[in-house]
């Protein structure tokens, strides 16, 4: 078997490595990939907006089964391409991919069908969404309608930061959609979908914030855990019920066969509703880093059940993931992000890591001479499990400072306190 997974972050690196622990021992090829993918199978030089190129490489090489991590070649139509070629692919086609590239789409997508969200405004001139401001109390919330690779949304405590945030995305010629500030809990739900079957992920909690107690602006994540005590199987059948079930029945209303990852962000208000922040067409990032390695299911398997409609197989018992066990992964960043940084910076690897650390590549690359050097914001996923999330923390930060470079950086409070750490 041959699979290609596109992308090269933190993310498609815990997905190869995952896929290299399948039954099926598929051959693997990435584009572009990272040098920690490099261990795990073949790196193409072909850029992941290049849809004509990757899509004459899986034919070429025939591939059984393409991966798509980022949601930029979704956004651009990548799986409409391949399955109009009669190639298999993992991922949403560009209509599917509206939920994550439009948030507008997807707001209008959960008025029109009652699912629980935020009150909002969709504005597409800045006039119109000042004066829009009018309809909300401050803490506002204003989301940049377009990818904005998680960092496109601003929490304004008053009236002149709201209108700020507008002025600089109608600068950048994007739209934006005004919200309703929810009060609760965030939870990370990513669930494979078949266009008819959903079936939900252990949930997970994101550390979007670059300080400490979350402070500070938001960020692409800088560590998750899982599973997360607030996901109780009650909470978890609403969110099927409220959320899941009938967001895949409004997209095929809409015509859409929404085939790949749905991820649910919600916020579970001080009542205990589930109420959705927002969606993703892919795998998050980096919740994908703590996740996967609790699936006990051979993801190959799963993912093409999720492409050829068979996810109805596991509907009974649904996923099966690591009973008892923890799962934690602390981000590296570079010193400024996410704001301006410096790359290029020599890192040095601890010589030996337990079977329960994994480090995955972010924004890493090696030089002619084999130095793996910083190449990123994000630099690097330190991710450990334990049988409890203490261990599961202690692994983790064990191997954090063991890595170095210059300038790095982390927050030491991932999953310290799990429920409360995420309240806003």
């Amino acid at each position: 078997m041959k699979i290609l997974v596109i992308g090269n972050g933190g993310r498609e690196h815990a997905i190869a490595w995952t896929l290299s622990q399948s039954k099926h021992k598929p051959e693997l090829y990435f584009a572009q990939g990272n040098p920690g993918m490099r261990e795990l199978g073949q790196r193409l030089d072909i850029e992941l907006t290049d849809i004509n190129g990757l899509l004459l490489f899986a034919q070429r090489e025939q591939i059984d089964l393409t991966i798509v991590g980022p949601e930029l070649p979704l956004s651009l139509g990548i799986a409409d391409r391949f399955q109009e070629e009669g190639l298999k692919i993992f991922g949403p086609t560009q209509a599917g991919a509206q939920m994550e590239s439009s948030k507008a789409f997807a707001k209008k997508l959960m008025a029109d069908y009652n699912i629980p969200t935020a009150h909002y405004r969709f504005c597409t001139d800045q006039a119109t969404a000042l004066k829009a401001l009018d309809e909300f109390e401050a803490p506002y919330v204003i989301k940049e309608d377009g990818l904005a690779a998680g960092k496109g949304v601003t929490i304004a405590s008053n009236r002149q930061q709201a209108e700020e945030a507008i002025r600089i995305a109608f600068q950048k010629e994007m739209p934006v959609v005004i919200e309703e500030f929810m009060q609760g809990q965030e939870l990370s739900v990513l669930a494979f979908c078949d266009g008819k079957t959903v079936l939900p992920c252990v949930a997970a909690q994101d550390y979007k914030k670059i300080g400490e107690g979350n402070t500070g602006p938001n960020t692409g994540g800088m560590g998750a855990y899982a599973p997360v005590p607030l996901a109780t199987p009650d909470l978890m059948a609403r969110v099927q019920q409220e959320v899941l079930t009938p967001t895949v029945q409004a997209l095929q209303a809409e015509g859409i066969d929404y085939k790949g990852i749905l991820y649910a962000g919600l916020m579970i208000t001080p009542e205990g509703n589930p109420r959705v922040v927002e969606f993703n067409a892919r795998f998050g990032d980096p919740e994908t880093q703590v996740v996967l390695p609790l699936l006990e299911e051979d993801l190959v398997d799963v993912m093409l059940a999720t492409v050829d409609g068979k996810l109805h197989q596991y509907a009974e018992t649904g996923l099966c993931f690591r009973a008892d066990t923890k799962a934690i992964t602390v981000v590296l960043t570079s010193a400024g992000y996410p704001g301006d940084y410096e790359t290029g910076k020599p890192i040095f690897f601890p010589q030996y890591l337990s079977t329960d650390v994994h480090v995955f590549h972010a924004g890493t690359k090696v030089l002619p001479d084999q130095t793996k050097v910083t190449n990123g914001g994000r630099v690097l996923n330190v991710t450990a499990t334990g049988d409890s999330l203490e261990q599961a923390r202690q692994r983790a930060y064990d191997v954090v400072k063991q890595i170095k470079f210059d300038g790095k950086y982390f927050r030491s409070d991932i999953a310290a306190v799990p429920a409360e750490a995420m309240t806003r």
